[in-house]
């Protein structure tokens, strides 16, 4: 792997649209940096496939992961058993003229690798501030100290970013010539998230 671009490999060839495809580290770190929610999936000691969600956030070329020490999630994980990440953001309903030819314009990250438990608390304790700030940027230093014993009953995971790609969509729908003329709206619906304002307690 160079500065620039994550490799290409078996796992992050892509075999449909390889032209919406990107291995640039910029285009991969934006797309995870504006995600709350990654869904991680793996087998559990039964082959029992998982996909689950949790937040995510980013420190350089490594994304950390955390819950309970006592989750099965955690445990497997920690275990070092393969992984798959995912991420993605809805940017809009592509409507057409026909039903084939809807689609949505979206940004999304797949990475596969395996987890690593954060022993050092030192380590451990910055990767938490990672989560909290990401979610409320600022927010870490506000906040009532944690202490030792929650910090023990958290689980905190790192997965390095060694085999990612991005795949994007953007644009308005792609229709067959022959359906140009067929009377109904097609173009893009927007599709946003957005914070609304805080709700005191």
């Amino acid at each position: 792997m160079n500065d620039k671009t994550f490799p290409k490999t078996e796992n992050t060839s892509l075999r449909r649209l390889p032209k919406r495809g990107s291995y640039d580290h910029a285009v991969v770190h934006a797309i995870i940096d504006e995600a709350m929610i990654a869904h991680v999936g793996f087998s559990g000691p039964d082959g029992q496939p998982f996909v689950l969600p949790t937040a995510v956030a980013r420190i350089g070329e490594t994304l950390i992961i955390h819950g309970s020490a006592i989750s099965r999630m955690m445990k497997t994980l920690a275990g070092g058993v393969p992984l798959c990440l995912s991420v993605t953001h809805v940017d809009g309903v592509v409507l057409a003229k026909s039903a084939f030819h809807h689609s949505m314009n979206y940004r999304s990250v797949t990475v596969f690798g395996r987890a690593r438990m954060i022993e050092d608390p030192a380590a451990k304790e910055a990767a938490l501030r990672a989560l909290t700030d990401h979610l409320a940027p600022g927010r870490w230093d506000l906040l009532r100290p944690v202490t030792a014993k929650e910090v023990k009953a958290t689980t905190v995971l790192e997965i390095p970013l060694v085999e990612a790609v991005a795949k994007v969509r953007s644009g308005p729908p792609v229709d067959d010539a022959e359906d140009l003329d067929w009377p109904v709206f097609a173009g893009v619906v927007p599709v946003k998230l957005v914070k609304g304002e805080p709700v005191p307690v």
